[in-house]
């Protein structure tokens, strides 16, 4: 339960950090001068749910009785049925069928992309942590 809290206030605050960023693209490069306040709103909380599923649906790669490819699949299903849903609900891609296929075409490689950086450092610490026991060993 602590983990999931945890990983909750995590995945909020970094979608607020995606929404303070954003804005600030918007207004410093995009030559926005005002915000609609509803519009604002809106893509706040789509920012924090956002960050609290992805954040919180990483539980999935814990439980050690399932596949490393398992887990992808249902992690990747989790979010990605969210994530639409959600971005559909928000307006961040068109309800039709060319905003879904340009919504596949950026999601897929994105979350491909973060899964190997994550993978590729959680391997790295896995090494780290083996060659720490093989010199406590010798």
């Amino acid at each position: 339960m602590k983990t999931l809290l945890v990983r909750s206030f995590v995945g909020i605050c970094f979608g607020a950090l995606v929404m303070v960023l954003t804005c600030f693209g918007f207004i410093g490069f995009g030559g926005v001068h005002e915000l609609d306040s509803e519009l604002f709103v809106k893509n706040a909380i789509g920012c924090l749910l956002c960050g609290w599923f992805f954040s919180t649906a990483t539980i999935l790669f814990e439980i050690e009785k399932w596949s490393l490819i398992f887990q992808t699949i249902l992690h990747f299903l989790t979010v990605t049925i969210l994530y639409f849903l959600l971005s559909f609900f928000v307006g961040w891609i068109p309800f039709t069928f060319k905003g879904l296929m340009t919504g596949i075409a950026i999601f897929l490689p994105f979350y491909g992309v973060v899964w190997i950086i994550f993978y590729l450092y959680f391997r790295y610490q896995v090494k780290v942590l083996n060659d720490g026991l093989d010199k406590r060993g010798k």
